[in-house]
């Protein structure tokens, strides 16, 4: 009997026969480890506990606590789902796919009929408990395709059969437990007993395989957990989410809107919106003049033959528009660089000009499939502050570093802790080995040189470059990617860009691709969930509201709102005929920050009482006072 060598995480060594499992492994080790352990890592590879092990290797054990669990009880736990809809529902439903995702799994199914609502998820999780409690064992079985073709075929599940088509292998695996068969590739628990906590949470419609020309799928979301506390605290959060939906609070506090008569993610911003819109803007058009950038403006359309020249064409067009003028084919930008290299072509440029430092509050147009537009967080139309920094190859690192600082002040400013990521080359991708080993290298020596921690995302860069990612965390702890640092030595190369050295002779400059904030749409998106809407006073569209107590103090109510708006404090005046405490509920419901309170005593006194939205008051003061108040609260961000 032939012995294999299994390490282990301490250095250990478990000498082993042939085609044990980690179970095994496990046993031999205690029988407490072996009831605990619901996984394994095998070389670096995640595996089942009932894997054969044939070769020596290095092994890890994973257990319910181990960081690798969560995505295991999940992925397994769509499985229990879907086993759980097939005994409710039968031959009314055909399975498709169920993976682990961020926060939960989901399953799509398919039915002719629409039979899935909230309503009937306290049903599903019934017979779901109902299938932990029998501790159904979960075993992987290998079948030959066209074996497994035929058994899918039998049973009516014909998505399950184009996926193994599909495939185009000699065999599949397959995971059972009870009388359920699911096509996957596994890992998964040793049983469904493990499967404690879990909760249904929404249902949505879902293409098939993501695409419009295929049918409507039904797919309903969960998640799940090791065990109810955690289930609950993840649930207390999303309640916490459902309250800061920025959807729900962009109708609320009338900052937008979207119109199907406009079309499908196409923003309407309503008065209060767009200034706090222009606001953001206005302050990043005032920090970019800081740190040196020239601001610049492209066309919305371009000639469809930059389009090619760039690449875009052959690697993005899915994702662009097109039009025609004069028989001349336009694309409509879905990204701001080739008007920016075109400045930059515009005249001839020595080494000592470089850095140049184009920024663009830039509004681009991307074909997002319907299924994935979510209010402003994926639209069809948004602005970037983007900006192309055309260096020269000494200059990266100081200019990718510049970069991080202005990334670091800007999330500082808005309350936002951050964490970056750096991501490779793509396999869909443009320009040389070298290149694409000098712009990694360039943006991997500025993360090591700034101290930060950051992660690799291999194989998410730009078609035409890597890239370092920032992904800002809210209040809850959520990860959006906004500011995005990208090193491009390709593009200089297609669009011909070219510096005179100091030798007289014509040299090749870098490009960097860079934004901040990223979308100012979905920014705000971020922003208005971040704050439940309860913006700073500096962005705050509305930063006071005056309201009188009576009708004798209305003169002198729209006297302080003319004096306010004069020393430019954007306020409102509330004359309506109706209860102070009603005036008051109102304006803290729109996120007010201040409301300025005038009765009989501050008419005599001329003051008005100010009133945070919390509930919190200021003594009175004079409308001076209160204009030197705002302006010491918000001077750092002017």
């Amino acid at each position: 009997m032939a012995i294999i060598h299994i390490e282990l995480p301490d250095g250990s060594v478990k000498d082993i026969a042939a085609g044990s499992t980690p179970y095994h492994v496990a046993l031999s080790i205690g029988e407490g480890l072996a009831r605990q352990a619901i996984a394994a890592k095998f070389d670096g590879h995640l595996v089942d506990m009932s894997f054969p092990l044939e070769t020596s290797g290095g092994l890890t054990l994973i257990t319910l606590n181990s960081p690798e669990a969560l995505g295991l009880i999940r992925h397994s736990c769509a499985h229990l789902m879907a086993q759980a809809v097939k005994d409710l529902y039968g031959d009314d439903v055909q399975v498709t796919i169920g993976p682990a995702i961020d926060n939960g799994f989901y399953y799509d199914f398919f039915s002719e009929k629409k039979i899935f609502a909230p309503e009937d998820f306290e049903k599903i999780e019934k017979k779901m408990a109902e299938l932990a409690k029998a501790d159904l064992p979960i075993t992987r079985e290998e079948m030959l395709s066209s074996d497994a073709i035929q058994m899918f075929g039998a049973m009516g599940e014909t998505y399950k059969v184009e996926l193994i088509e599909d495939l185009g292998v000699e065999s599949i695996s397959l995971y059972r437990q009870g009388d359920f068969v699911d096509l996957c590739r596994g890992p998964h628990l040793p049983r469904t007993g493990l499967l404690k906590a879990f909760k249904l949470t929404s249902v949505a419609g879902a293409y098939w395989r993501g695409s419009e020309k295929n049918a409507m799928l039904q797919r309903i979301y969960a998640t799940a957990f090791s065990d109810k506390k955690q289930l609950k605290l993840h649930l207390e959060r999303l309640e916490e989410a459902k309250k800061r939906d920025h959807r729900k609070l962009g109708r609320e506090l009338d900052l937008f809107s979207f119109n199907e008569e406009a079309g499908a993610g196409l923003v309407i911003w309503h008065p209060k919106g767009a200034l706090l819109r222009t606001l953001i803007e206005d302050f990043e058009r005032k920090e970019h003049l800081k740190r040196g950038y020239d601001i610049v403006m492209g066309p919305q359309i371009l000639k469809t033959e930059l389009w090619k020249t760039s690449g875009h064409y052959d690697n993005y067009r899915e994702n662009m528009y097109f039009t025609e003028i004069d028989e001349q084919s336009y694309g409509i930008k879905p990204m701001n660089c080739l008007a920016h290299m075109l400045i930059y072509k515009s005249k001839i440029r020595s080494y000592r000009d470089l850095p140049q430092r184009y920024f663009e509050l830039g509004t681009v147009h991307r074909h997002e499939k319907s299924g994935v537009l979510h209010g402003l967080l994926r639209v069809r139309g948004f602005t970037q502050d983007d900006a192309h920094i055309i260096c020269r190859p000494d200059q990266i690192d100081a200019e990718v570093k510049g970069v991080m600082k202005f990334v670091q002040d800007v999330a500082g400013i808005f309350g936002f802790e951050y964490c970056m990521e750096l991501s490779t080359r793509p396999e869909k991708a443009i320009g040389s080995d070298e290149d694409w080993e000098r712009a990694t290298n360039a943006l991997r020596s500025a993360l090591d040189d700034s101290g930060l921690p950051y992660e690799i995302n291999e194989g998410d860069g730009a078609f035409y470059g890597p890239k370092i990612d920032v992904k800002l965390k809210d209040a809850l702890d959520r990860k959006w990617q906004c500011a995005t640092i990208q090193c491009d030595f390709t593009l200089p190369e297609r669009f011909d860009l070219n510096y005179v050295g100091a030798d007289g002779e014509k040299h090749r400059p870098v490009m960097l691709h860079r934004v901040i904030l990223g979308s100012i749409e979905r920014f705000i998106g971020v922003l208005i969930e971040h704050y439940t809407g309860n913006f700073p006073l500096w962005i705050s569209p509305v930063q006071a509201v005056v309201v009188n107590v009576t009708d004798a103090q209305a003169e002198y109510v729209q006297k302080v709102e003319s004096q306010l708006r004069e020393a430019g404090i954007r306020v409102q005046a509330d004359l309506r005929n109706e209860k102070l405490g009603f005036k008051i509920r109102e304006a803290q419901m729109n996120k007010i920050p201040y409301m300025l309170v005038v009765g009989d005593r501050e008419l005599a006194e001329g003051k008005v009482a100010p009133r945070f939205r919390d509930g919190t008051s200021l003594d009175p003061m004079t409308v001076d006072e209160f204009v030197s108040y705002v302006e010491d609260q918000t001077k750092r961000f002017h």
